[in-house]
């Protein structure tokens, strides 16, 4: 596991194939970061799928109304809800979204985040200033790269939890 610095500022999501950490940029991003440690610490993030797969590109999660495949799961509208809280306004910067960070996922309003985001295959340049960046993988990333494929995939793999750090 990775040398974790900021315990309070740090995710760990488990995946079938292993922990995958996330160094969260509350610096750059401060509102996606509490969102996504409130979410996480209700338990909201649990068992929801990878919906949204392209391989060289993005494996996208989070939504919490229709991708659990625990409770009220509907694959095919998955990617299309959020959580009950109210949308993000945008925290765009200059940090890129390169192999690894973590991105916002929207719909094309920009101040349309709620709980879903995309971890990138790749170096993404073309999202950057476009989508906000509010953390990055440290370790694990190896078991990102394994996630299925596919928009959606027929068997989707799914966060089997996701906790913040300083709880864990």
């Amino acid at each position: 596991m990775a040398d974790i610095k900021d315990p309070e500022n740090t995710i760990i999501v488990t995946l079938d194939s292993g922990e995958v950490v996330i160094e969260l940029l509350p610096d750059i991003a401060p509102k996606h970061c509490e969102r996504m440690k409130e979410l996480a610490r209700s338990g909201a993030y649990d068992g929801v799928v990878f919906h949204r797969v392209i391989d060289g590109f993005m494996a996208q999660t989070g939504d919490v109304k229709f991708g659990n495949q625990n409770k009220d799961f509907e694959l095919r509208r998955a990617g299309t809800g959020g959580s009950d809280l109210p949308d993000l306004p945008a925290e765009f910067s200059g940090i890129p979204h390169d192999r690894g960070t973590i991105g916002a996922a929207r719909s094309q309003n920009p101040n349309s985040a709620n709980s879903q985001f995309f971890i990138n295959f790749s170096d993404n340049h073309f999202l950057n200033r476009q989508y906000t960046v509010y953390g990055r993988v440290i370790s694990g990333m190896e078991f990102v790269d394994k996630i299925t494929r596919g928009e959606p995939p027929m068997y989707p793999d799914a966060m089997i939890s996701m906790k913040v750090a300083a709880d864990a």
